[in-house]
């Protein structure tokens, strides 16, 4: 009986809370008087806002999602580029907020919670949340000193609304959850700074339905990826090919018409850009051939040990690396990935012109990939699980496109060492090639690059 009491008085309260409290034309927002429009739209119309600092409430003002559950990468943001000096105020740890904000949106300072540590790991327990407070109020006033205008974007319905007000902003706007209504996700063109390395596994935005699903998924993937494993290593690919495409793998080839001449006396290169580590191997699989061999930048030992197809690590020298290559090809077709590491975005980093010094007959190969739950690749994790990752999937999917191959004159004047420039010519148009039939963008990025964002190393895996 008395859980019936608290049921009904529960629904009482929420209906009067609603009704009375969240209804538009009861609610009243607490603005002083130097504050102005209550609308964040009045900033669209407004002057020239470079001389002001501009302070956001980034859960509020910039997400689109009124949840913090998925992580907020690739959410729009409003406000972008228009104040002198942008703030961003945030209830979520620092450490979680300031290297994306800063670097991919130019927020110049970021204010969050900080979080307790122990023995020098983070202990997922908050700090008092009065040294934030405090802290906020004291950039509120060196802003006003030197910009001498404070300008604070926030949530309407913000419980926590009062504390703009208090630091004396000289206007405050709200965003309320009908103006979020109206906005759109920014399109991959026109962020801030391009989106080109991220790290982690999960390939999904992890709502709570998406999260159930996953854990769902989570027992089958362990039994099937186990299956798919001791298919690939130990099957033919007569009876291998069959069984992973029952299994879930999907697999894509397209062949042009002119490809090289298999009278050849050398084997032929074939020249691919690196979405995983199971590139060269998925090659194999769409032209059925067992003896292609692969040579890699850097891999596992667990990964060269299980790897169906042989494997040659190379050293990072020129000549030895050039000699190593020479010698495989005579011995049959190799697979090159000249981009050194793998990138999950659709860009191309700069190609390696190694390839182009080694061989006369280069096929490019235009390669993408899919994954349902987790990415097959990782930058700080340990790559003997990459491999794995991607087999967890219930419906990974590769797309291979051989295009047309670069033959005799222009390659084999790379092999002259006084002409230092033709090798370049012949990596960037088979990058341009590989790009232009994947619609990927072409950088000059290397792997160094991309470990020195996302690891802090130089990207050189350990033997052992």
């Amino acid at each position: 009986m008395s859980g019936n009491k608290v049921s009904i008085f529960q629904g009482l309260f929420l209906f009067f809370y609603r009704f009375f409290i969240h209804r538009r034309w009861f609610h009243r927002n607490p603005k002083q008087k130097h504050q102005k429009s209550p609308s964040h739209h009045g900033l669209h119309q407004a002057h020239d806002l470079s001389p002001h600092t501009l302070i956001f409430n980034v859960e509020g003002a910039l997400l689109k999602s009124n949840t913090l559950f998925p992580y907020f990468m690739l959410l729009a943001f409003e406000t972008g580029g228009r104040g002198g000096k942008r703030v961003g105020v945030s209830d979520l740890p620092q450490v979680m907020i300031d290297g994306f904000l800063e670097d991919y949106l130019g927020i110049e300072v970021v204010v969050g919670r900080e979080m307790k540590m122990i023995g020098g790991y983070y202990s997922g327990i908050l700090e008092d949340k009065k040294k934030h407070e405090f802290y906020l109020g004291e950039l509120v006033q060196e802003e006003k000193l030197s910009s001498g205008h404070v300008i604070a974007l926030k949530e309407a319905l913000d419980p926590t609304m009062e504390l703009f007000g208090s630091y004396k902003t000289d206007e405050i706007y709200f965003v309320r959850n009908s103006d979020k209504k109206s906005w759109q996700t920014l399109p991959r063109n026109q962020y801030p700074r391009p989106l080109i390395f991220h790290d982690g596994r999960l390939a999904i935005k992890p709502t709570p339905t998406n999260t159930l699903a996953l854990f769902m998924w989570a027992p089958f993937a362990s039994v099937l990826a186990t299956a798919r494993t001791v298919a690939g290593l130990n099957l033919p690919y007569s009876l291998a090919i069959p069984f992973l495409a029952f299994s879930g793998f999907r697999l894509t080839l397209t062949v042009n018409n002119d490809l090289i001449s298999p009278d050849q006396k050398e084997g032929c290169l074939f020249v691919c850009n690196h979405r995983t580590l199971l590139d060269p191997l998925y090659i194999s699989y769409a032209l059925r051939k067992t003896n292609i061999k692969a040579v890699t930048y850097s891999l596992s030992r667990l990964s060269e040990l299980l790897a169906p197809i042989k494997t040659v690590r190379l050293t990072r020298d020129r000549v030895q690396d050039g000699q190593a290559m020479k010698r495989l090809l005579r011995q049959g077709d190799l697979v090159v990935c000249p981009e050194g590491t793998t990138c999950r975005e659709p860009y191309l980093l700069r190609f390696s012109p190694l390839f182009a010094e080694v061989s006369d007959a280069i096929v490019p190969v235009a390669i993408d990939s899919h994954v349902t739950f987790f990415h097959g690749t990782t930058a700080s994790g340990l790559k003997a699980f990459d491999p794995i990752f991607f087999l967890l999937n219930p419906y990974p999917t590769y797309t291979v496109r051989l295009l047309d191959p670069v033959f005799g004159g222009g390659s084999s004047t790379c092999r002259d060492p006084d002409d230092g420039k033709s090798k370049f010519e012949v990596a960037n148009h088979v990058q341009h090639e590989i790009g232009k039939a994947l619609g990927f963008e072409c950088t000059n990025l290397t792997r160094r690059d991309k470990y020195l964002i996302l690891a802090g190393n130089n990207g050189v895996v350990d033997k052992k």
